[in-house]
């Protein structure tokens, strides 16, 4: 049975369910995910896997108001039953105060768009694509011994979201994507190792050959690596490093964060200049670039671009139903469905601002640039990160660079606190690069602590 006609079907299954039990308001989020994927390891096959799995979330409110959650994996006729029983039961132990509703954005239009969907390889394809891509890797330096991480995946997902007041909301997507990520061996030479990543919404577009591109070229250049000294620096991150340190201070917008006093905003913090006036940051769940994007969130609010930072300045948060009606604002299609309606961002879009020009910021270039960093890749973001209190500590891939001439970094951290690092930007490339993550362009900032050679 297509994901389609398991969505139509569970529809009807849940109303007259519902009616059976008595429940008169109820929703259900959920998503069916069909996956392939291979992992290879030293020119053989090491896991090959094939799965169809399915989980749907249902919130049901009693006559008093309060509402009762659950999830589970079986969505036939009988799992619905239970769960529907099983949130009504658990709504007469619900919270009395703060009780979510129904988005009042759950029927708004959402615009149709053209199919997401694209056909699934063979297994055999996947698994040949990833022992080719491994080969090469392993041919491009004597000192490449093996590729330990890699994967090349295929995945189709549909999901859903519907509700008694007669929301409904139904979408599939299609993509396909591979990571590959080396390590070296050299006499008297510490391990060094690198990797790289690509999507696409479909395998025969699957940029492949880009992936083992980047991944040689990284780990070669990490092969000629000396030691830095300790002291405050001029850095450029990459688009990749930059978005995952916004991702990692994304409480900074997060308005459920903000309530549960998580975060280093407060509701009045809704026009301060948080940032450099060179930097504009936004959620753009919809951006051409995401291959994954969806038009809904968990409560059936449609997804849209929200402006968080313009010209510096801290315009908007991320919300879901509950956060904006506390907040007296709208919701931003960041809600996700679970015991707690929790926020989450989408995909950030990270760019220049309006007001950068010639008078506010100075033009740097790798090319000409002495004594500054390259960070490429940023580690342990969840154990170095203090998102509440601003300060972060991080071991970081990178290289030092002197006039175009870039040398791998042995070992280091940076450390900071994100809101001087923010206002301490000084040029913001024009140029983006899309990733999987969210769309950047290089980011330079001055004075940052790296903690390298005692």
């Amino acid at each position: 049975m297509s994901s389609a006609l398991s969505v139509e079907k569970l529809v009807s299954d849940a109303k007259e369910t519902a009616s059976k039990l008595g429940i008169k308001k109820f929703d259900i989020y959920g998503a069916i995910i069909d996956e392939t994927s291979a992992e290879v390891d030293s020119g053989a096959p090491k896991q090959v896997s094939a799965s169809n799995r399915a989980s749907i979330t249902v919130r049901v409110w009693n006559n008093e108001g309060t509402v009762g959650v659950t999830s589970t994996t079986n969505i036939d006729r009988v799992g619905l039953e239970l769960a529907l029983q099983s949130a009504h039961e658990a709504s007469f132990f619900g919270a009395k105060e703060n009780i979510p509703d129904f988005s009042p954005e759950a029927i708004a239009n959402i615009p149709d768009r053209e199919s997401q969907t694209a056909p699934a390889p063979a297994i055999e394809q996947l698994v040949e694509t990833l022992l080719t891509a491994e080969q090469e890797l392993l041919s491009a330096h004597p000192a490449i011994v093996g590729v330990p991480y890699n994967g090349l995946s295929q995945r189709d997902l549909s999901r859903f979201y519907l509700n008694s007041d007669g929301a409904m909301r139904n979408e599939s997507n299609s993509y396909s994507s591979i990571y590959l990520y080396t390590k070296t061996d050299q006499e008297d030479r510490k391990p060094r190792s690198a990797g790289a990543y690509r999507v696409s919404r479909d395998f025969a577009n699957l940029d492949v050959k880009g992936c083992v591109t980047e991944t040689a070229e990284k780990t070669i250049s990490h092969l000629n690596y000396e030691k830095i000294k300790s002291g405050k620096y001029l850095v450029v991150f990459s688009p990749e490093a930059f978005l995952s340190l916004i991702s990692a201070f994304s409480s900074l917008f997060n308005a459920q964060s903000i309530l549960d006093k998580n975060s280093l905003s407060t509701p009045e913090s809704i026009g301060s200049q948080i940032a450099s006036p060179l930097l504009d940051v936004s959620d753009d769940e919809l951006h051409i670039g995401n291959i994954g994007a969806s038009t809904f969130d968990g409560e059936g609010t449609p997804t849209r671009l929200t402006p968080l930072i313009s010209n510096g300045i801290l315009t908007n948060f991320l919300h879901s139903s509950v956060t904006a009606r506390r907040l007296n604002a709208k919701p931003t299609g960041n809600g996700s469905v679970g015991a707690k309606v929790s926020v989450s961002p989408n995909f950030f879009h990270i760019q220049r601002s309006s007001a950068a020009n010639a008078s506010n910021e100075k033009v740097y270039d790798m090319a000409t640039v002495e004594n500054a960093l390259l960070i490429d890749d940023l580690q342990a973001l969840h154990a170095g990160v203090q998102s509440s209190q601003g300060s972060f500590s991080l071991p970081f891939d990178g290289w030092m660079i002197n006039k175009g001439n870039l040398v791998s970094i042995e070992s280091a951290t940076v450390a900071g606190d994100i809101l001087d690092l923010l206002k301490s930007i000084v040029y913001v490339e024009p140029t983006v690069k899309i990733t999987p993550s969210g769309v950047a362009p290089q980011i330079w900032v001055e004075g940052l602590s790296i903690t390298g050679e005692a």
